[in-house]
């Protein structure tokens, strides 16, 4: 499985417009439902929609969460997307859910983070980002120039407890970190298979390192 990607299923992912994106990036991939179908992929990409507390049971019950944390300390690439980017966090304010800890830090509502939060929740919809200093030049936004816009669909937002992390934030109501990254592990609240060009080039990146290969957006 050298050079393959495995795409975690664990029934509360967006499984199939991932695989449609990385079918249209020419990417061979395996989606799995059992940790060990991919012991053996070069990098691993973990989805999610809905709900914190049925994603974490449904990691524990499939083994997803210690394969998870055993791929992250082996510095295996992992890219986390929507819910997928806040699980990895230590605690989830929906359900009052512990999470997976490879990140310190807290998923907060984004009521909890402002009073009387002025904007419709969830944020639904395109919005762009800014980037970092450096973030435009490398890796995970190779290519991609920061006027783009990313479809996001969330309630909860991100806080972690250093902020060096946060590749890249949005602007809703409050400072939303929209990716995240540590070590091997990078991770957006957006869904770049959804987010057409700029969302491709981002996975193309993840997938095949940096924009050789691909087109700057």
């Amino acid at each position: 499985m050298e050079g393959m990607v495995g795409i975690v299923d664990y029934k509360a992912g967006n499984i199939r417009s991932v695989e449609r994106a990385l079918a249209a990036l020419g990417c061979q991939y395996i989606i799995a439902d059992k940790p060990t179908d991919l012991e053996k992929a070069s990098k691993l990409i973990f989805p999610g929609v809905g709900d914190a507390q049925y994603a974490m049971e449904q990691l524990k019950l499939s083994g997803f969460d210690a394969f998870l944390r055993e791929k992250v300390a082996q510095q295996v690439p992992v890219l986390g997307i929507c819910l997928g980017s806040q699980i990895i966090f230590d605690f989830s304010e929906e359900g009052d859910t512990p999470c997976l800890g490879l990140i310190p830090g807290t998923i907060r509502h984004f009521s909890s983070i402002k009073e009387n939060f002025p904007l419709k929740v969830p944020h639904m919809g395109w919005n762009n980002l800014q980037y970092r200093d450096g973030v435009g030049d490398s890796g995970l936004f190779a290519g991609i120039r920061e006027e783009h816009s990313y479809y996001f669909v969330h309630s909860y937002v991100i806080q972690p407890e250093d902020e060096s992390v946060i590749l890249a934030t949005a602007d809703y109501g409050i400072t939303v970190p929209a990716a995240v990254k540590k070590g091997s592990l990078v991770a957006v609240q957006f869904h770049p298979e959804k987010s057409g060009v700029p969302g491709l080039q981002l996975l193309r990146n993840f997938v095949f390192g940096g924009a050789e290969g691909g087109v700057s957006c």
